[in-house]
């Protein structure tokens, strides 16, 4: 949408919406994406993760040709909800799926490829719309709302030769293709390699372990140990919406108009590289999140995207004053090309300072916390807190802008810094373990002081896990002999 809010095709199509109208356009999309994370809690465990994806694609090629053929308000809001059903079954499953198929060396570098393929997607659409501005007429923004629809062809017809998610196949009593899936992933084909002996053991304990437990239920999230953890996975996603990102990529232009920056294509500009920013600076966290740790890139990103956000703030109050652009009431900078410079500037430090940090471990985080028995209702719960802030967020930005100006930064930068304190005392690091490994880390206690669960905790080798497993049995036979 950032692409289409100055554009005056658009605006005449749709009757120059107000900040009211035009927060509720923006918001249909996560509204949507809302009650998409709400039904994977139900599709990722009945028809699997790589079905689910597969079905995302195919619903969100129905909204973009409703985007693309809307002629009013109405048909565009439908058309949005129709697409966000699609991003919410996505964003909830893809890290799902993405997590489950992944060696625990490099798993937090391909979740992370997740958050980088956005940044991409959100560039790529952004020029389009760039160019197709120079279009006089409708076909200016139903030409880029219309090719929106190539990757998701991509993405449904590249998932039917995709495997199916080892752990949700073991779940389902495909234990053979399971193992051969994960040795086809992780061993060249070898069923005997170590890693894959190592996954394909701990998967077999924590399913067994499962079904001694019972059917799952929505209960099982509240069951003891489950609350703390989907109650860290659904605050990281609040997290990452309250750190202001989206008024960057929703409403740069208003946030650069504000500034004083003046012109169409000025603005566009402008507003363009911080898109390039935002690709360019997750390649980093790609390459080192598994390095780094999740712990000190999420405190490290807090801490200055709510100080960026207080110089755009300070800067905003400092120098600006209401005025008018476009017949509508703007606080604005007139007159002070420094100030305005410095603004931009500092935008674009958020920007690089939420790709390389929460950006890609909002999403990788959230994905290796749970046990396989409630991971697709836990991640899909998490993603749907992301999308119930986004969404509200999405509605406020407009009218906040348009009342309260410059103190919508303080808010956001505030936020950033409670982000930090609840971060530092809660949230232990989780790199570099499987999945069934995690459950260790949660073990250990320590709720409220995370910083002593060391990085070898839960760590087990082959033997490790046979001599468990070993034991375990040796326990049911005699307590059957008893």
């Amino acid at each position: 949408m950032s692409g289409v809010l100055n554009n005056d095709a658009y605006l005449n199509t749709f009757q120059n919406p107000d900040p009211g109208a035009q927060g509720a356009i923006v918001a249909a999309m996560p509204a949507g994406s809302f009650i998409g994370a709400l039904a994977v809690m139900q599709l990722a465990d009945r028809i699997g993760r790589r079905k689910t994806i597969i079905l995302s694609g195919i619903i969100w090629v129905i909204g973009s040709i409703l985007q693309c053929a809307s002629v009013n308000r109405g048909m565009l809001v439908v058309g949005r909800i129709i697409s966000g059903l699609s991003v919410g079954l996505a964003s909830a499953v893809v890290p799902i799926y993405q997590s489950e198929i992944t060696a625990p060396s490099i798993r937090g570098r391909m979740v992370s490829l997740q958050q980088w393929s956005i940044t991409w997607g959100i560039l790529i659409q952004y020029f389009i719309q760039f160019g197709c501005s120079y279009i006089n007429g409708a076909a200016s923004f139903r030409i880029p709302w219309g090719l929106q629809m190539i990757p998701a062809i991509i993405l449904s017809l590249g998932m039917i030769v995709f495997p199916e998610s080892p752990r949700w196949l073991f779940d389902k009593g495909h234990e053979e293709e399971a193992l051969q899936v994960l040795a086809d992933l992780h061993g060249k084909g070898d069923k005997h390699n170590e890693l894959v002996q190592l996954e394909y053991e701990e998967i077999k304990q924590q399913v067994y372990y499962e079904r001694e437990e019972g059917a799952k239920s929505y209960l099982d999230l509240l069951k003891p140990g489950n609350p703390r953890r989907v109650f860290l996975g659904s605050a990281l996603q609040m997290w990452s919406q309250l750190s202001g990102m989206n008024i960057m990529m929703y409403y740069i232009v208003y946030v650069f108009q504000g500034a004083g920056l003046t012109g169409r294509r000025a603005d566009l500009i402008a507003s363009s590289v911080q898109y390039v920013l935002n690709v360019a600076f997750t390649v980093p966290a790609i390459i080192y999140i598994d390095k780094w740790g999740r712990r000190p890139m999420l405190l490290a990103g807090t801490l200055l995207m709510g100080f960026f956000l207080y110089l755009v703030g300070g800067l905003q109050g400092r120098f600006g004053q209401w005025g008018t652009v476009g017949g509508s009431s703007v606080w604005v900078i007139n007159d002070n090309p420094a100030a305005t410079k410095a603004i931009i500037v500092c935008s674009y430090f958020f920007v690089c300072s939420f790709a390389i940090t929460m950006g890609p471990v909002s999403w990788t985080y959230p994905a290796e916390l749970y046990s396989l028995k409630i991971r697709g209702k836990a991640v899909s719960l998490a993603t749907l807190t992301n999308w119930a802030f986004n969404t509200a967020l999405a509605f406020a930005v407009p009218p906040g802008l348009a009342t309260i100006a410059w103190r919508t930064y303080f808010i956001f930068g505030t936020f950033n810094f409670a982000a930090f304190i609840h971060i530092f005392f809660m949230y232990p690091e989780t790199v570099g373990r499987t999945l069934e490994e995690i459950e260790d880390i949660f073990s250990q206690g320590h709720v409220f002081s995370p910083w002593k669960i060391t990085r070898e905790v839960g760590k087990k080798t082959l033997t490790d896990i046979k001599g468990k497993s070993k034991d375990s049995t040796d326990d049911e036979r005699d307590e059957k002999a008893a």
